[in-house]
């Protein structure tokens, strides 16, 4: 049987398949009942410095090929985080807790990377995708390289932890961004956040989601991620939590090929159920061994 053993910045996963941000993370128990159902890691939902109310519903919808939401990032804040959900996890932990924080300003994701370190995370994530209120036009920091570069220079002084920066698809040139965030001390990436997306209903008249539009996920978005990853692995080869449509066992070994060292995994949930992790690892087992593949390192970045 093959080893689907993996490094990711220095920690050790029994398999590639992590929970995506946002997708059954809100409490320790639920982060844990992944775990069970074969994940071999977990990410939080993006963590605010207080609490963030999010968007009224209508918040999401699909189809088989996509899903578009807007939840817009609800959260309880740090205090809870810090007091509830990581000692709670940390309690006989089952497998590594990526911590993935979010901030509308430079100085808070300073702050929140202070913070979150002493939670004991294995990895933080910084989700670069909200609006930077600094800036006059409210661009997210993942869309201007020189931001997200500042970005992550401040909160790299915050932290000895690994630190990889989620960048947006929805750029002209990821691996540019990618690349100024890697200059300023980014230990890898996570790609790809959502696309933009938006549903009208005929019969209504008007746009389904209270928020008009929302990030687009789900399978119908993973070709655009296995050309991020690809495209951000050829110009940094640091390591890639890559993410994005992947619905299957071989959904992450293309990524996989593609860079991606880590697979994030979330939409999938809602139409496999939370069992299909370890469905999916089991589908990987079966194509190795088909395959003749003994190690996982013999596939990331193969098809470069």
């Amino acid at each position: 049987m093959a080893n689907l053993e993996v490094k990711f910045c220095g920690v050790k996963f029994s398999n590639p398949t992590v929970l995506a941000s946002g997708i059954l993370g809100v409490t320790a128990s639920s982060l844990k009942n992944v775990i069970r159902n074969g994940a071999g890691g977990v990410t939080t939902k993006s963590i605010w410095l207080e609490e963030h109310i999010g968007h009224k519903n209508p918040t999401m919808f699909g189809t088989e090929h996509y899903f578009v939401n807007a939840v817009g990032l609800s959260d309880a804040g740090m205090k809870k985080a810090a007091e509830e959900t990581f000692p709670e996890y940390n309690k006989n932990k089952p497998a590594p807790i990526i911590a993935n924080i979010v901030a509308s300003s430079m100085e808070d994701f300073a702050k929140l990377t202070e913070e979150i370190t002493k939670c004991d995370p294995d990895i933080i994530e910084l989700n670069l995708g909200c609006p930077n209120v600094e800036d006059q036009h409210g661009k997210p920091f993942s869309c201007v390289a020189a931001d997200a570069a500042k970005v992550t220079k401040l909160c790299r002084a915050m932290t000895k932890k690994p630190l990889i920066i989620k960048l947006t698809p929805n750029v002209s040139d990821i691996a540019t961004v990618a690349k100024a965030c890697a200059a300023e001390g980014a230990d890898g990436f996570c790609a790809i956040n959502t696309l933009y997306g938006m549903g009208i209903d005929i019969n209504m008249r008007r746009p389904i989601l209270t928020n008009k539009s929302g990030g687009l996920s789900g399978p119908g978005i993973k070709p655009s991620a296995v050309k991020a990853v690809y495209d951000i692995y050829k110009a940094t080869k640091l390591p890639i939590v890559g993410t994005g449509g992947i619905m299957t066992g071989e959904d992450v070994l293309e990524i996989m090929m593609a860079g991606a060292r880590l697979v994030g995994i979330g939409t999938m949930v809602n139409y496999r159920g939370v069992e299909g992790f370890g469905e999916i690892v089991k589908e990987m087992e079966k194509w190795c061994e088909e395959n003749g593949v003994k190690d996982l390192e013999e596939i990331i970045g193969v098809a470069q």
